[in-house]
């Protein structure tokens, strides 16, 4: 117990005095899941809101395949996506394995089931009457999409955070990905691993904290704006 508490102690120390190592190491894995979240925003939002506005044969089997995937193993994910970039296999010609470009990849294919769902469940809780009042009123197709956006820009929002949430905290993508470089792919949740079984607890602890932090700070952030615009 004095093991921990001392470990504790040691990671608050590291943290306050701006360790470069800490620094560094939570410096990355916000560019890196940040940008996964981007990108998978760009290519997600489009369909989302094809599959949320318009009805169509097998929209439903669509959309339950979006569920599913949302219980993909990040493991089983990461080891697809190793034997699709490994070296002498279909795409090993890009050069991203053990690099970040291959971790980000990795990361915003494995959110972007979770922005499709919520955006989609988001636009479909938007009462179908606006939609239909800006058409009386003269809009377009596409300005009355717009306006459906605007009354779902809460869900949309949790949607991009749920995202982000999941992208930086997941381990099985960034350790198959990108293989917990020094200096060059290691993140918060690949260090933890690696720090925890050298038994440098210390610095495992900090960076636990810092993740839990970013976590709960955005998602606090995100339900005070909420609240706001209410």
């Amino acid at each position: 117990m004095s093991e921990i508490i001392e470990g504790i102690l040691k990671a608050i120390e590291l943290i306050v005095t701006g360790n470069p190592t800490v620094v560094e190491i939570t410096v990355r894995s916000l560019l890196i899941s940040g940008t996964a979240t981007f990108l998978s925003v760009i290519w997600s939002f489009p369909i989302a809101m094809l599959i949320g506005l318009k009805s169509f044969f097998g929209k439903r089997f669509l959309k339950g395949i979006f569920h599913a995937l949302l219980g993909m193993p990040t493991v089983l994910l990461g080891l697809i996506l190793y034997l699709i970039f490994a070296e002498g296999s279909i795409l090993s010609a890009l050069g991203i394995l053990y690099n970040p470009i291959g971790m980000i990849l990795g990361e915003a294919i494995l959110v972007t089931p979770i922005v499709i769902s919520l955006v989609i469940s988001s636009v479909e809780a938007v009462d179908p009457e606006i939609k239909d009042l800006a058409k009386t009123l003269g809009a377009s197709e596409f300005e009355a999409s717009i306006a459906v956006v605007k009354e779902s820009t809460g869900g949309i929002l949790l949607a991009v955070i749920a995202s982000f949430n999941r992208a930086i905290a997941e381990l099985g993508i960034a350790m198959m990905l990108g293989g917990n470089i020094r200096h060059f792919t290691s993140v918060l949740t690949t260090t933890i691993a690696l720090e925890t079984g050298k038994g440098d607890l210390p610095l495992a602890i900090a960076l636990g904290i810092i993740l839990m932090l970013i976590v709960f700070s955005i998602s606090l952030a995100t339900n005070l704006l909420q609240r706001k615009q209410k």
